[in-house]
């Protein structure tokens, strides 16, 4: 796996493939890169305004792959089963789901439906679009991977089950930290149950991207007003980042990689994992909890209302 790059990914002619928040940082990279492959990339946006700029930009460079824009809200949970009813009457089949988009450190604030933000964007909305296109996914002729997207600071989370939406104590990272805590739990245990279902056809993979410069740090201090911390971020990302692009390799890898067997968690090889080509790499042992992980998937479709066809497996801890 050393030194891989966008170089050694397949031939992704026909293939269709969603990214959710396709039109920057590590999702437009992602993007970028299905497209050069090939694929039909499907950029699942919040705002089609700016997806539908970000598609114009990749065009430009003129890549073999198709590019379509659709709204994607994954604060609405109608939005998200709206989404997944669009994709599933247009496209046939399903070679990649990539569960991307997320919000970090945020002031606290609450999705339509109710739910902490972080929560509800990083987890719970891609845990109901997951399962709304996990017929499409099995349906499909040979292997479809769901890809999620985690960060290494899931280290530093815990699922507070006694107080999940932190409605009665809020700190912005440990919110950030359960939510891509969620995030592994949900990549792993979705892996488990489909082993137990023995569909064969659809693996689910982890992934995070090390330290990469995005927008994604810079929406925390905007909304707070900060603007000592916004300046404090720039420099930090100036001097210690890798670019989008490079971040988006183990996402990419993670997709597309013919040998992975589902169950992996992908970063960066390089400096304490934050850059580098991407590899392997080892999650906390709270995200290897099966019984963690399961509480935390009957929460969740007791929350969204979707619901999976696949029961429950029966791992241990590793």
């Amino acid at each position: 796996m050393s030194e891989w790059t966008t170089a050694q990914m397949p031939d992704l002619s026909g293939e269709t493939v969603i990214v959710t928040g396709a039109n920057s940082g590590l999702g437009f990279e992602g993007t970028r890169a299905f497209a050069d492959a090939g694929a039909t990339v499907v950029m699942a946006c919040r705002s089609v305004e700016r997806g539908e700029a970000a598609a114009e930009e990749i065009r430009r460079d003129a890549p073999p792959g198709d590019l379509s824009v659709l709204e994607l809200d994954l604060a609405d949970l109608d939005s998200v089963a709206a989404f997944a009813e669009t994709v599933t009457d247009e496209y046939d089949d399903l070679r990649a789901l990539c569960n991307n988009a997320g919000v970090m450190a945020i002031p606290r604030s609450e999705t339509e439906d109710g739910f902490e933000m972080q929560l509800g964007v990083n987890h719970l909305g891609h845990f109901a679009l997951t399962g709304h296109l996990l017929d499409t996914l099995r349906e499909t002729d040979g292997e479809s991977r769901v890809v999620t997207q985690s960060s290494g600071l899931h280290e530093n989370g815990e699922i507070d089950f006694g107080d999940l939406q932190s409605e009665r104590d809020y700190g912005k990272w440990d919110a950030y930290g359960q939510s891509k805590l969620a995030n592994l739990l949900f990549a792993f245990e979705l892996d488990r149950r489909l082993d137990a279902a023995g569909v064969d056809g659809v693996t689910s993979v982890g992934c995070h991207p090390g330290y990469a410069d995005t927008n994604l740090q810079r929406r925390g201090p905007e909304q707070a007003g900060s603007t000592l911390r916004l300046a404090m971020m720039k420099v930090a990302n100036a001097v210690f980042a890798q670019d989008a692009a490079t971040g988006a390799l183990p996402m990419l890898y993670a997709a597309t990689a013919s040998d992975l067997r589902g169950g992996e968690y992908i970063g960066p090889s390089g400096f304490m994992n934050m850059r580098g080509s991407p590899a392997e790499d080892t999650p906390s042992r709270r995200a290897r909890d099966p019984e963690r992980a399961s509480r935390l998937w009957d929460l969740s479709e007791d929350l969204t209302g979707v619901t999976y066809d696949l029961p429950e497996a029966t791992a241990t801890a590793d």
